[in-house]
């Protein structure tokens, strides 16, 4: 049994305007935030051309609120974007998909939302209607928008979004860990797509933020042995502190014996690729054991590819799946599992900077991977 939260089915829906989770009771009278008819933005206009635009404060529609942006947190996926090695079809664009904030002002139709709540947003737009979105995988809607990556994000003052994607904050969930909750619900996707068991030994590749966060679900789902495989010996201690049995540097000679060491000579009954990197997804096959899983989760570009012999999954009987995003009920889960405490994302986001240095901490990141994870500080005041 799992102790990552589980939702039922009826909380696996999307969720309906009228039935929005940890709804708090709020007057709907209440004024808009005051705000200025302009916000700055960080938005990309080709391939490394990033930059800190002056836009118009969007207005909310009829089903859709104006959120003042707290905090909002730079994805690998940003980074991707940034290079032209992501699919972003619509420049300029603003950049940003995980983030939390302060409703600010409400369209006609917005259900029981009212201002000054504190709130996160499934990035994931969908029709609704179409065969997939029927069968709860609206990832794979053709329709499907993703805030921050088809349309505008959240590394500006204010973003509008659908109420239909709106999850309303506990009090007891502070904003600034709030800014987690989307990166925490991809894991718990992954997590669920994966299926650890109780007593598995697990491999995780890879000591990012994601990475990171797997080896805590991990620890959460019962993993009796989790091993970590990073260069890195800051994330590396990051690692441990997050619960990590044994971390190793992938560049250490005589790797592979020692992950067999660890796993009593059989190899590890799952194995997490968390980097995207073709040599990390050879290795994550190559090291799996006999009958293993393997979670292919890191992002790799698009026109990758690598070799694949088909006769070692046929003869391993490897099961391979892919984790795309998290959406539906891992958003809620995401939220409990922040609430409660029983997962801390201080330990991860180690930089916390001004919106003034957005696109200096974005090119850091290229650079410097002794940081782990940065925020961008939208305000000093939520409201």
């Amino acid at each position: 049994m799992t102790d990552v939260p589980t939702a039922s089915r009826e909380a696996a829906r999307e969720p309906a305007a009228d039935t929005l989770p940890h709804r708090q009771a709020k007057r709907r009278n209440e004024k808009a935030i005051p705000m200025r008819d302009t916000m700055t933005a960080v938005r990309l206009h080709a391939p490394g051309d990033l930059r800190l635009d002056e836009v118009p404060v969007p207005e909310p529609r009829s089903g859709e609120v104006l959120i003042k942006v707290w905090r909002s947190g730079i994805c690998g996926t940003d980074l991707h974007i940034a290079k032209g090695t992501f699919p972003a079809p619509n420049l300029p664009l603003t950049l940003g998909h995980e983030f939390s904030g302060t409703i600010a002002a409400l369209g006609l139709n917005t259900g029981s939302l009212a201002v000054h709540d504190n709130v996160v947003v499934d990035i994931n737009i969908a029709c609704g209607q179409c065969f997939f979105c029927r069968r709860s995988q609206k990832l794979f809607c053709p329709a499907v928008s993703q805030l921050g990556v088809h349309s505008s994000g959240g590394l500006a003052e204010y973003v509008v979004v659908p109420v239909s994607n709106v999850y309303v904050l506990p009090q007891s969930l502070s904003l600034d860990a709030a800014a987690y909750v989307e990166p925490l619900a991809c894991a718990i996707h992954g997590q669920d797509r994966i299926g650890i068991k109780s007593g598995e030994r697990v491999l995780i590749i890879g000591g990012g933020p994601m990475g990171l966060a797997h080896i805590a679900l991990a620890k959460l789902s019962g993993a009796s042995n989790v091993i970590v495989s990073e260069p890195d010996p800051d994330r590396r201690e990051v690692a441990k502190r997050l619960g990590a049995d044994n971390v190793l540097s992938p560049f250490d000679s005589g790797f592979a014996d020692e992950v067999a060491y660890m796993t009593d000579g059989v190899g590890p009954d799952v194995v997490i690729e968390a980097v995207g990197s073709i040599p990390t997804y050879e290795a994550a096959i190559s090291l799996v054991r006999r009958g293993g899983r393997v979670l292919a989760y890191g992002a790799a570009p698009q026109t990758a590819s690598m070799s694949l012999r088909p006769f070692d999954i046929y003869s391993k009987e490897l099961t391979i799946v892919g984790s795309y995003a998290g959406t539906y009920d891992t958003w809620p889960r995401a939220i409990e599992l922040l609430a409660s405490g029983r997962f801390d994302p201080a330990l991860i986001v180690d930089s916390v900077r001004p919106l003034s240095e957005a696109i200096e901490a974005i090119r850091g990141l290229e650079t410097d991977k002794s940081i782990v994870k940065v925020h961008i500080q939208m305000s000093s005041n939520p409201s």
